[in-house]
């Protein structure tokens, strides 16, 4: 398995390294009004405002109201345009790319996802962390504060996914950022990054800051709040979906939603086991298509929801 890893190894030495169920449902997401100027939000109510980029009113944010009546609200965790280059997908022809009249790249993402039920505040993925992230900040503009987050679900360890768990305290030591929550990772994902990365690495050391609030859970399993945790494996050993109501969060099962969307058979070099990430893609796309289905997913281009 250790062969599997090294690629993410290599991308991570340019950071420094901290310093199934089938139950249908039938309605669909509703959309809550796009992110407003400055100016308009301090007239507008706070669940419809979204924080803005200076003046130049960038979309970072966007709530939409699911069946059950929760809201989950996309956060934008990266800075400014996000384009995943064509060399990322080796998978696809050149003339299949070509035909995306995409050169500068796809439409991307790096997010985050605020889920609002049962008076809790739940969030899946804690993004960039340190490393440029912005889901602390665009969090407190929608009046959530880290400590009024209940619940983080994982959908898997990659760094652009867990860095944001932890900040520094005045101190300099790396400390929870998000001190009232219990953590929820799948076991397969665990065990592996715990046995086959060296001691020091980025997910040993934030893993081990929330040792006292962790929760492993299997696939099929129920989780709090009406989340099921479904297999979504191949681009991590244990990388993770989660349904709740008509909302399927899919981490990192596309990188490329323009080009992967009619083309799930390509992967991008990101995905550890290719064979599997693409039975995964093909099964929760059609899954979520047969249940009507709003995916949000981590690498989505904004808004970072897709029917």
């Amino acid at each position: 398995m250790k062969k599997r890893f090294l690629p993410f190894i290599a991308m991570m030495a340019s950071f420094a390294v901290f310093g199934c169920s089938d139950t249908k449902t039938s309605a669909t997401g509703k959309t809550a009004e796009p992110a407003k100027t400055a100016a308009e939000k301090s007239a507008a109510p706070a669940e419809n405002a979204a924080p803005a980029e200076a003046a130049n009113v960038v979309q970072v944010a966007k709530t939409i109201t699911l069946a059950n009546g929760a809201k989950v609200t996309w956060i934008q965790d990266n800075q400014g345009e996000k384009l995943n280059p064509r060399s990322l997908f080796s998978d696809a022809s050149d003339s299949l790319y070509a035909s995306l009249n995409l050169p500068e790249g796809i439409p991307a993402s790096v997010s985050t996802f605020l889920l609002q039920i049962d008076g809790k505040n739940i969030l899946f993925d804690a993004g960039l962390g340190a490393f440029g992230g912005q889901t602390l900040d665009r969090l407190s503009a929608l009046d959530v504060t880290p400590d009024k987050i209940d619940l983080i679900y994982l959908t898997h360890f990659h760094m652009d996914h867990i860095a944001g768990l932890v900040v520094k305290d005045s101190a300099g030591k790396d400390v929870k950022a998000f001190n009232n929550a219990a953590v929820y990772a799948g076991k397969v994902e665990y065990d592996a990054w715990m046995n086959d990365l060296p001691k020091n690495d980025l997910q040993k050391v934030v893993m081990g800051i929330y040792k006292d609030s962790l929760h492993l859970f299997a696939f099929g399993d129920s989780l709090p709040h009406g989340v099921l945790a479904l297999d979504a494996v191949g681009h991590t050993p244990g990388h993770t979906a989660f349904q709740v109501s008509n909302l399927l969060v899919i981490g990192d099962l596309m990188h490329g939603y323009a080009l992967q969307k009619d083309h799930p058979e390509i992967n991008s070099n990101y995905d550890m086991d290719k064979e599997k990430s693409v039975e995964s893609r093909k099964r929760l796309m059609q899954y979520a298509r047969d249940n009507k289905l709003t995916m949000a997913g981590m690498h989505l281009p904004p808004p970072g929801f897709a029917e």
